[in-house]
C-alpha cells in the first residue's frame, strides 16, 4: 500500500511539473507545448557569421517563462547579460502576422535582422511579402503589439 502512494504521489508530481512547464510560457511568447521558445535554435547564433544553429540541451536559460537553448556556454552568457538584444521580437511570432495583428508562428529558418533585431516569419512565401514593406510593417507590428501582446492567438482568429 506505501510503494502504491509513494508511486501515485511520485506520479502526480511529475505530471504537475509537466503540465506547469507546458504552461510556462505566456501568451507573449511562441513556445512550444512544453515551453521552448525558437524550437530550440540558438537565438545569439542569428548575430554571428555561423548563422542560425541548433542550441544543445547542456545550454539553457528561461526567459519570459520560455526555455532558450544555446549552442554554447558563451552564448547563453551573451544572452543572459542582454535578452533584449538577442530575442525575436513578437516573442517569436511571425512579425509580418503581427503586422497584420494575428499571432503566427514565426519559423526560425525564415528570418531577418533589421537595425539589430532578429524578426522571424511564418514561410519564405510571406517573408518575401513582409520584406517587400518591412519599414512600414515594422511600424505597423510595433503598434499592433501593445493591443495583442498578451492576448493568445486563437482568440485574433475570431
Amino acid at each position: 500500500m506505501i510503494k502504491f502512494l509513494r508511486t501515485a504521489l511520485i506520479g502526480l508530481a511529475l505530471s504537475t511539473a509537466l503540465f506547469t512547464s507546458a504552461f510556462a510560457a505566456g501568451n507573449d511568447v511562441n513556445a512550444t507545448t512544453t515551453g521552448l521558445a525558437m524550437r530550440g535554435f540558438d537565438p545569439v547564433s542569428y548575430f554571428q557569421d555561423s548563422g542560425p544553429v541548433a542550441g544543445d540541451l547542456k545550454y539553457t536559460t528561461e526567459y519570459n517563462g520560455a526555455t532558450y537553448r544555446f549552442a554554447s556556454k558563451n552564448n547563453k552568457e551573451e544572452f543572459e547579460a542582454d535578452p533584449v538584444a538577442f530575442a525575436p521580437a513578437y516573442g517569436g511570432y511571425c512579425a509580418f502576422g503581427t503586422a497584420m495583428g494575428f499571432k503566427f508562428d514565426g519559423d526560425p529558418s525564415v528570418w531577418k535582422i533589421v537595425d539589430k533585431k532578429l524578426y522571424l516569419n511564418l514561410s519564405p512565401a510571406v517573408q518575401k511579402r513582409w520584406v517587400s514593406e518591412e519599414a512600414d510593417f515594422i511600424v505597423q507590428a510595433n503598434s499592433n503589439w501593445v493591443d495583442i501582446k498578451d492576448t493568445a492567438p486563437e482568440a485574433l482568429q475570431k
